[in-house]
């Protein structure tokens, strides 16, 4: 996600700070008036995205005078610590705003809600099934999603032009095969056809790798395997080939992370570059004024499919009043409260007709329109709900990666490492 992701580790907490809590209450509370009051924890930190998060909590309280929900801002890089210590102490919020890829674990020790049953039809209906699927555990569904992200090629559109290229549309987006094409074509002088921050490589290209129907991980826990076969392989070689055989991506921008690279991009020393969906709103704000950038959709290996990882609204299971819960939930995601609040985090809406909204309310300007229909192609990936898949992210494939992108590894010894490393965090 744009904000900084969460951590996923399991964190051993000192056990004497959490008696200091344990003997307390959950935060939710009902009077005898029969007043009740609903505590949200959020984690949004963009400005437009909490001003749009505490008008949303504000037009439900005035709405629902017996039915309050208290807004409880949470530091975006301390939300899995934070929520350790609350179900340990029993004092979790009613309302957990997280994402799919750290609910898993909190669901396997029973301290999120199966919601399965109190999800209106009207809101399972809006939300595509692949992103469903991304937070349904054993049967049950632990987070209703709100919004997503996707990795997508941004263009130069100017040189797009001088270079005689037509830029792909939804309905016929680019192969990697074509976009492979561009980048050797648009590759002149002084610019390189493509400039890709790869400083942390390994979410892009394991949610790129669907593309190709490269899952990676099969089994479940400890037993859990990491495959590397023709699909998982695809998108590091195509990668690996740009550098080294077409000479079409800049080998300085490999070891950058995605924003470093914009303003070689601004500069017209990249033609294209691959970011995250959200980098628009870094184009709008910081690209010269005569620049002329595009955002094309998706890229397509045999499918469009990329991972996804939403954030999710989950309801504790110590929460006294979940159908409550689920009525603000439910609220929180219609499709003009979801819309403002993609606009604010430049983020793709999870729902079908939040993301019509925005498009409307947008005009399809500044990426909006490729962002509008990526929602459909976004699915669960087994490598995101795979408790080893963490550690060995950070410990092994992100090293190993940028030392195959820096042409030490051949393909064989990329995939003897990462297998070699899962078995080793697997077995723990």
């Amino acid at each position: 996600m744009r904000r900084p992701r969460v951590a996923l580790a399991v964190i051993a907490l000192a056990v004497t700070s959490l008696l200091l809590t344990a003997c307390g209450s959950s935060g939710n509370s009902s009077t005898s008036s029969g007043k009740i009051t609903l505590d949200f924890s959020s984690y949004a930190w963009q400005d437009p995205t909490v001003a749009a998060t505490k008008d949303i909590v504000a037009a439900w309280n005035t709405a629902h005078p017996n039915i309050q929900v208290k807004y409880l801002p949470v530091d975006p890089d301390s939300v899995h610590d934070k929520l350790v210590t609350q179900f340990a102490g029993n004092s979790a919020p009613d309302v957990i705003h997280d994402e799919a890829a750290d609910i898993a674990s909190f669901v396997d020790q029973g301290y999120l809600a199966d919601m399965s049953k109190l999800i209106p039809s009207d809101l399972k209906s809006a939300v595509p099934q692949g992103i469903w699927d991304s937070v349904t555990f054993k049967g049950g569904i632990y987070g209703a999603p709100t919004l997503l992200q996707s990795y997508v090629v941004f263009v130069n559109s100017a040189l797009l032009t001088t270079a005689g290229i037509t830029a792909p549309t939804a309905d016929n987006p680019w192969t990697w095969d074509q976009f492979q094409a561009a980048a050797k074509q648009l590759t002149t002088g002084k610019t390189y056809g493509l400039g890709w921050g790869l400083k942390s490589p390994t979410a892009a290209v394991l949610s790129m790798a669907l593309n190709f129907g490269g899952t990676f991980i099969s089994g479940s826990g400890a037993s859990s395997k990491l495959n590397f076969g023709t699909g998982e392989q695809q998108v590091p070689q195509r990668i690996n080939d740009m550098i080294f055989t077409d000479k079409s991506l800049a080998p300085a921008t490999v070891g950058m992370s995605g924003s470093d690279v914009l303003p070689g991009f601004f500069a017209g020393k990249y033609a294209m570059v691959v970011e995250g969906n959200y980098a628009s709103q870094q184009m709008v704000e910081q690209a010269p004024k005569d620049f002329q950038w595009k955002m094309l959709p998706m890229l397509k290996g045999d499918t469009q499919q990329q991972a996804a990882d939403p954030q999710t609204l989950s309801i504790a299971t110590q929460s006294k009043h979940p159908k409550e819960a689920m009525q603000f939930i439910a609220f929180y995601d219609n499709a003009e409260n979801l819309a403002r609040l993609a606009q604010g985090d430049w983020l793709i809406p999870a729902s079908t007709p939040a993301a019509k909204v925005v498009a409307q309310a947008t005009q399809g300007k500044n990426g909006w329109d490729a962002m509008s229909t990526m929602g459909q192609y976004l699915a669960v990936a087994p490598f995101e709900s795979a408790t080893p898949y963490a550690q060995w992210k950070t410990q092994i494939a992100t090293p190993v990666l940028q030392q195959y992108f820096g042409g030490k590894l051949t393909l064989d010894q990329l995939g003897q490492k990462l297998t070699q490393g899962w078995a080793q965090v697997a077995s723990g």
